[in-house]
């Protein structure tokens, strides 16, 4: 292999597999340990691809490693460790556990850009839909994410998994405040159902940050205030709202189609 280390671990007290444990089931471990678990094949070849610095660590099952599974792909690591399945099993977040995981070093938390066309999280609980939204933020043109205090932890197994790889293409900002929303130079736009602009109607400037709040209680009265405009978002089959994550995927597709064709 091209990497410089090979390891075959079958201690459960071994300190990396310790750390890895912690990484999967403290969302929030990442910020005091510096280091990211990345679970699976595409998130592995994601990193590989666009993650900017090598693996800290390749971490591979005894199966997938007799197999020769994957041993390009470890060779993004600096290192390449060999454990058992039950080990992996032991150490993952996913019913079927992963041949393959990167230990990969915390990017650090960059300075808000001011003209970047952005996404404003704030206090989106649910992992899932921050993922889902980095991942449609992505698609559509916004590199930058600004996660508001409150907000799932951006770089947790579960947001990493529904992102689908998005991370290594955004420039994420976490743990702030309102106010930080100030540097902005870019206008902050939002939803709302009482808006008496329609989302296919309303002049979207660009580049511009959208705001996406609470899957209950939706964005704060101080966000609010901060947006220069308030759209609505039809919904002509009667529903209330629309899950947060749909709701951003909605907005964002029509922000970049109405630059498309401005």
């Amino acid at each position: 292999m091209a990497n410089n280390k090979l390891t075959y671990i079958t201690s459960r007290d071994n300190a990396l597999l310790v750390r890895l444990r912690k990484l999967a089931r403290h969302p929030g471990d990442y910020r005091k340990l510096g280091q990211v678990l990345l679970e699976g094949e595409h998130l592995c070849q994601a990193w590989a691809a666009r993650g900017g610095a090598p693996a800290l660590h390749a971490v591979m099952t005894e199966t997938a490693w007799h197999e020769g599974r994957f041993v390009e792909l470890a060779e993004a690591a600096t290192a390449t460790v060999i454990v058992s399945d039950a080990a992996m099993a032991d150490l993952g977040t996913l019913d079927t556990p992963v041949p393959i995981a990167f230990v990969v070093p915390l990017p650090a938390r960059p300075q808000i850009q001011p003209e970047a066309p952005s996404v404003v999280l704030d206090r989106v609980q649910d992992a899932g839909n921050v993922g889902s939204i980095l991942r449609s933020a992505a698609a559509f043109g916004f590199g930058q994410i600004i996660a508001l205090q409150g907000t799932a932890s951006l770089w947790s197994p579960k947001v990493l998994r529904a992102a689908m790889g998005a991370h290594f293409g955004l420039s994420l900002v976490e743990g702030l405040e309102a106010e930080s929303l100030g540097e902005l130079a870019v206008p902050l736009l939002g939803t709302s159902s009482h808006a008496p602009t329609a989302l296919p109607d309303a002049a979207l400037p660009w580049p511009s940050a959208w705001v996406f709040g609470n899957e209950g209680a939706g964005a704060s009265a101080d966000v609010q205030a901060r947006c220069a405009a308030l759209v609505r978002i039809p919904q002509p089959g009667g529903e209330e709202s629309l899950n947060v994550a749909a709701a951003a995927a909605v907005c964002l597709y029509q922000a970049s189609r109405s630059r498309s064709v401005a």
